[in-house]
């Protein structure tokens, strides 16, 4: 007889093996050091795409910052552009992985955490470019929303059906993903309101009824509006992230004698062999991929959804927006995170863990203002994730069900719900699930993003041609 034990043990086994340590990576003295398998994929993929680009988020950063300045009109009065494509990922991208994800590396394997985050910002950024730049090629006008639509399920599709064509009109890749997102972004609305409702009764003592009824109503009237996300995200997103920066900016110059040697104590323990394993391989590539895939998304298949509905001039422009994005979760954010609890005083965090370490931390830097702009912080990173995420839902749901309202409204209708359950009460084996259908996204993705990848690659080098070869300077005649 099938039972909800049978359930949980299927849940249960599905998640150790994709997040479970599937090998042992031996090390000197006799330690191992574990490698899931979202790590196994994503690593070595990252590294193969940072050498094909040619070591894109290196060589082409001034590109992502000419590009990300550069404003571009719209023939398509609904299409979003590719500054805004940015905008709706990094609303998702910045979420409580910048805050509790990186505290939860950084207290496993110490300040040597935050190097190996910048690292593996660093590979990721590449992987970032690859999905959003064939999400770009293989986008398709979307009738219901207006401009366009697209991400993995679509250029799966594509890839799939060149190769096999197939009379069902759906390829069972595709499917399968847009499944995994859908179940992934429903266990994320039970986190984010989870997270909101904790911070506010810790900041304020406001019963979690009350935050998630606040929460879920103004969700509510975003998302169930036709246009509203973009509009929302267009003014929330660099508010929040740019206040964000200025107040640890203050913290950083405030402190400022200490600051190179919490730089000596970065590179040092990341350096260091207990360091490394704890807080390279250990804490943030393991943890730091299990957690940060909620942060950068790379290589999940997430991003390319955004960038997809952008209106560009060519692909390769919005595969490199998206790739900084990559730099602005991680690189920007979550060291703002790393260094407001690095420039605290150890023993002040000794024995906390979580939100509590975190606000305790503020605490130290800015008084009890600090604890209440942590929480406010984390209900507009959790809220605008929300909502990017559901921007990210449309096409796949579109994919599924056809085009029509029934089940874009019913799909949203769901996600309310969840965040409406996951204020009032943490469901484990709910967040379990968000984490199975975010690793099942990522395996979908890479299976035909790597070999895909070509039409990527041969976009960039267009693009370097087209745009970027300086044109020889011409001799003046005598």
């Amino acid at each position: 007889m099938y039972t909800k034990e049978n359930t949980m043990q299927i849940i249960s086994y599905v998640y150790q093996f994709l997040w479970g340590d599937l090998i042992y990576l031996p090390l000197p003295g006799g330690q191992k050091a574990g490698l899931s398998l979202l790590v196994l994929i994503l690593i070595p993929a990252g590294i193969y795409f940072t050498l094909r680009t040619g070591f894109l988020p290196i060589r082409l950063f001034p590109e992502m910052l000419k590009v990300t300045a550069e404003k571009r009109s719209k023939t398509d009065q609904h299409a979003i552009s590719g500054l805004q494509a940015l905008i709706v990922s990094t609303a998702t991208r910045v979420g409580m992985g910048n805050l509790v994800g990186v505290v939860a590396a950084i207290s496993a394997g110490g300040a040597g955490a935050v190097f190996w985050m910048w690292l593996t910002a660093l590979i990721g950024s590449s992987t970032a470019f690859a999905e959003a730049t064939l999400a770009q090629l293989h986008k398709e006008k979307d009738p219901l929303y207006g401009g366009y639509r697209g991400g993995p399920a679509y250029y799966i599709h594509d890839f799939v059906q060149t190769r096999k064509p197939s009379k069902r009109g759906r390829s069972l890749i595709a499917v399968l993903f847009a499944i995994s997102g859908l179940i992934c972004w429903c266990g994320i609305s039970q986190v984010i309101s989870n997270s909101v409702s904790s911070s506010f009764y810790n900041a304020f003592r406001i019963p979690p009824l009350y935050t998630t009824i606040v929460l879920v109503i103004l969700a509510a009237i975003i998302v169930l509006r036709k246009h509203a996300t973009v509009k929302v995200l267009d003014i929330l997103v660099p508010i929040m992230a740019g206040c964000y920066f200025v107040i640890t900016l203050f913290i950083i110059l405030k402190n400022a004698p200490a600051l190179p040697s919490v730089f000596r104590q970065i590179f040092a323990e990341a350096f260091g062999l207990r360091q490394a394993v704890a807080g390279g391989f250990g804490a943030v590539l393991m943890n730091g991929v299990k957690r940060g895939l909620f942060s950068n998304e790379a290589g999940s298949g997430s991003a390319p959804c955004a960038a997809a509905a952008a209106e560009t001039d060519h692909a390769a422009r919005s595969g490199l927006l998206q790739a900084f994005g990559v730099f602005i979760d991680t690189i920007v954010i979550c060291s703002c995170t790393a260094m407001i609890m690095l420039l605290a005083p150890g023993n002040l965090l000794e024995h906390l863990n979580g939100m509590e370490l975190l606000q305790t931390a503020m605490e130290y830097h800015m008084g009890r203002f600090g604890t209440v702009f942590i929480a406010a912080t984390l209900w507009l990173f959790s809220f605008s994730t929300f909502i990017g995420i559901l921007f990210y839902a449309r096409s796949n749901v579109a994919y599924l069900f056809g085009d029509n309202w029934l089940s874009q409204t019913l799909y949203k209708v769901l996600a309310l719900m969840m965040l409406f359950i996951g204020g009032l009460a943490a469901y484990t084996f709910v967040w379990d699930l968000g984490d199975i259908g975010i690793g099942l996204m990522t395996i979908f993705n890479m299976i035909i993003l790597i070999p895909q990848s070509r039409e990527a690659l041969d976009a960039l080098k267009e693009y370097e041609q087209r745009f970027m070869q300086k044109k020889p300077r011409q001799r003046k005649r005598p």
